[in-house]
């Protein structure tokens, strides 16, 4: 069974309760142990506020160990409590939530943990708390585990057709949002300014996330054959040129070499009609060109149930896929469908690496 270690993100932000929320299913619980980095007490919080009673052991973080238990909280007590009082961007809650992601990486590069899940982080707050380096936890992670090559991919679940409901709205059944076979998106540039990728928009700006696309959904997910559709940068993809050359200068020749090393690759394709054919079944992963291209086809989809998970790095990472939600911290609104799906992938990529290793040892 997978060890899972778990980053309670900004403890100003709703990923505390995220965590309990989501570590209350048995169902989740059963796939795996985890180990929850962050305030024991803020956790307590999040307990009685969702009216549950706390079902984890609590640990000193500096004993880390290997434990019986299937939920642990490593506590950082030393700490003054940070939390449901702050409710915006602080330099303590930068402070306190990268102590929790670098102390988990510490852990995942000691195979303490099998899997990472990271809860939402502020950007602003690890800005004021002096962390100007790293813009994302994906930068953070890539740089300190040596990573030469990574990418953000996102994952939209498949989602059934549910009854038709007693209003009998017309066609509702039938619609994309009610039915469709999941979504994958990998993103070719991530925290970038949009006007900015014309200084670094190169070949291998997208080949790489498609080459490691096509590893992940080959080891993690089980697709033999990955089907992938690349996305134009420009309207229309370019329109042979009358909107732009990146389609014929860049993102072609990044479509032929993953094609001459045997991949199933296709495109440049218009982004405002690839999204839709993916989701319904034609592709296996959509490679986007930047940021809000691939996210909001994702969200769209899925707001809540979506995962994030970093390509490239030596160590499983999933994460939510939403933000510290500020304005409805103390309020028992979070929804922890994307802290379940972030946590239930670790286990099954954790697992698969595990028994991965397994094979390649018996030779």
């Amino acid at each position: 069974m997978p060890t899972i270690g778990v980053t309670m993100g900004d403890p100003a932000g709703v990923g505390a309760e995220a965590i309990v929320k989501a570590l209350a299913d048995p169902a989740i619980r059963r796939q795996g142990r985890f180990v929850v980095f962050g305030f024991n007490e803020l956790m307590a919080y999040c307990a009685d506020l969702a009216e549950l009673e706390p079902f984890w052991w609590r640990d000193q973080h500096e004993k880390i160990r290997s434990y019986d238990h299937d939920v642990v909280v490593l506590d950082y007590d030393e700490y003054s409590f940070l939390g449901m009082d702050v409710k915006a961007p602080s330099k303590e809650c930068g402070m306190a939530s990268m102590r929790f992601v670098l102390d988990a990486l510490e852990a995942a590069k000691k195979r303490r943990i099998d899997a990472l899940v990271t809860g939402p982080i502020c950007k602003e707050s690890w800005r004021l708390a002096g962390y100007h380096r790293w813009p994302g936890h994906t930068e953070l992670l890539a740089e300190r585990t040596g990573a030469r090559r990574y990418a953000m991919m996102f994952v939209a679940p498949p989602r059934d057709a549910p009854a038709a409901s007693a209003a009998g709205t017309p066609g509702a059944a039938n619609g994309l949002f009610a039915s469709h076979k999941g979504l994958r998106v990998v993103l070719c540039t991530i925290h970038e300014a949009l006007f900015e990728l014309r200084h670094s928009f190169k070949i291998g700006t997208v080949f790489d996330p498609i080459d490691l696309a096509h590893r992940a959904l080959r080891e993690w997910f089980g697709i033999e054959n990955p089907r992938m559709a690349v996305c134009g940068l420009n309207p229309h993809a370019g329109e042979n040129g009358q909107f732009g050359d990146e389609e014929k200068r860049i993102i072609a020749p990044a479509i032929l070499m993953a094609r001459q090393q045997g991949m199933d690759v296709q495109g440049p394709f218009p982004a405002d009609s690839i999204f839709h054919k993916a989701a319904q079944g034609a592709y296996d992963l959509v490679v986007a060109m930047y940021h809000d291209q691939g996210l909001i086809p994702v969200k769209l989809l899925d707001f809540g149930g979506s995962v994030n998970l970093t390509l490239g790095l030596p160590i499983v990472r999933t994460s939510v896929d939403h933000g510290t939600a500020f304005d409805i911290v103390g309020k028992n609104k979070t929804d922890p469908a994307s802290m379940k799906a972030a946590l239930a992938m670790a286990c099954r990529i954790a697992r698969r690496v595990h028994a991965e290793r397994v094979r390649n040892a018996a030779g």
